[in-house]
């Protein structure tokens, strides 16, 4: 008798416990809610306007275009030695591994064109036949139509570090290799630890314009006193408020692609991915992160704006005919670039973009210096990804700088875009396909991040 009053009372116990637990969820979800919403800093722009536009325009066209092969086919060399400290070693988790795509899969017009040859014009196959067997531009000039001459004149004397943001890799590297994006999703793969750590470490304190005394929110390093963290971002010029925005936005959504889709068992083999409540819990909820949680995901919004803003300026650029999105078939090439520009109509209509205009908008000397400063330190992290020892975590972490890197590029290039010439090569400004295939998949990560949020929140009020 006394031994079943102590079990109903251990089992009265563990109930109020769990009651305690499921009160503190939902205080969690209520809280999370209430502070992920409204206007953004440094914008006009408000959460819930985001949302909608993502949801019912953005989101289902995004992921119809990912699909289509001019844009799920990534060149990437995931060789390329870590530049700032010894190789930790690649990860022998087995998710960690990427599956190079075997070259009699891709399109002929992908993989005969170099890394500029986004038309049909320069992908004729006699042309690529030549250029490869002579490998010298003034050996094909016999062969080239006058446009096509002034298409390759114009890429040989296009300078690739002239603003770019990012460190491109070498396609014609024989480490570089192409990846099917659809093949090889970015999900929670189990890298973490000291090497994980250390890249993103390094991301934030040594190229986030931040002094070494003041130490970011939960770096296990800080000491229990010192400057506020947000007491100082605040005392920021706008250009430098935004950098760290920017990565702190990218950081919260690959974090919520882990979440979103991750190992949650594996049976015979078999592995059933999906979301996980608690995973998403631990990374951004307000208690748990002490209020870190909430900023973060505000800061993936803002990077949604950013990108938003950058596609809807890159627009001119591919509504001139002669940008064909060439892969060899010309009904899916028209079909594409279809989209892509019902995409950019989109983007256009959106009525609370980021104004890039206030950036870099004081005296002229100042302003270009401190564009160039803003420019080398994102470039930086670019060269930071090559230091990730998950060669999954690298492909995406390497796409998402690179998009982000182009998408900055456009933004702050709209002299040069403004001045296009329609039915010829483009002077000034261009992109290469690497940058093109980054600049979108990098943008759908970014609407596939906040169409998982709103799923997280559905989840985690289910558990009310």
């Amino acid at each position: 008798m006394s031994g079943g009053g102590g079990g109903a009372r251990r089992s009265a116990a563990a109930g109020a416990r769990l009651a305690v637990r499921l009160l503190a969820l939902l205080g969690c979800v209520l809280t999370a809610e209430a502070q992920l919403t409204g206007v953004l800093d440094d914008c006009l722009c408000d959460i819930e306007s985001i949302d909608d536009f993502n949801t019912f325009k953005i989101f289902p066209k995004i992921q119809k275009l990912q699909e289509r092969d001019y844009f799920r086919y990534y060149k990437v060399n995931l060789k390329r030695p870590c530049p700032f400290w010894a190789d930790d070693g690649h990860c022998s988790i087995k998710d960690c591994h990427v599956e190079p795509c075997p070259e009699s899969k891709i399109p002929v017009g992908i993989k005969a064109g170099s890394s500029n040859k986004y038309s049909k014009v320069a992908n004729n196959s006699k042309e690529l036949e030549d250029c490869e067997q002579a490998n010298k531009l003034g050996a094909v000039n016999s062969t080239l139509s006058n446009q096509s001459k002034e298409a390759f004149i114009d890429w040989a004397r296009y300078d690739d570090s002239q603003d770019h943001f990012c460190e491109l890799d070498d396609e014609r590297s024989p480490d570089a290799q192409y990846v099917d994006l659809l093949l090889n999703p970015e999900r929670y793969t189990g890298y973490k630890g000291p090497s994980a750590w250390r890249v993103w470490n390094s991301i934030y304190e040594e190229n986030c314009f931040k002094p070494r005394s003041v130490y970011r929110p939960l770096n296990p390093l800080a000491p229990s006193r010192g400057e506020s963290f947000y007491t100082w971002l605040e005392g920021l010029c706008l250009e430098k408020r935004v950098f760290y925005k920017l990565i702190s936005g990218l950081h919260a959504s690959i974090n919520l692609h882990l979440c979103a889709n991750y190992l949650l068992e594996e049976t015979w083999g078999k592995p059933r991915w999906g979301p996980n409540v608690k995973e998403f819990t631990r990374r951004f909820d307000p208690v748990e992160t002490k209020g870190e949680g909430p900023r973060r995901l505000k800061n993936l919004y803002f990077l949604y704006l950013i990108e938003l803003r950058a596609l809807s300026k890159v627009a001119p650029y591919f509504e001139r005919s002669v940008v064909d999105l060439y892969t060899g078939n010309g009904h899916e090439d028209a079909e594409s670039k279809a989209l892509l520009l019902d995409i950019f109509r989109d983007t256009k209509s959106f009525h609370m973009h980021f104004d890039e205009k206030s950036m870099f908008a004081g005296d002229k000397k100042g302003a270009k210096s401190l564009k160039e400063e803003f420019r080398l330190h994102f470039k930086n992290i670019s060269r930071i990804m090559d230091c990730v020892g998950c060669d999954k975590c690298r492909l995406w972490g390497k796409l998402q700088t690179q998009g982000l890197g182009t998408a900055l590029k456009i933004l702050f290039s709209e002299k040069e875009i403004q001045s296009l010439p329609e039915n010829s090569p483009s002077k000034g400004f261009q992109l290469t396909r690497q940058e093109i295939v980054a600049l979108v998949n990098a943008f759908g990560r970014l609407s596939t991040s906040i169409k998982e949020l709103q799923n997280f929140k559905v989840l985690l009020q289910k558990t009310r």
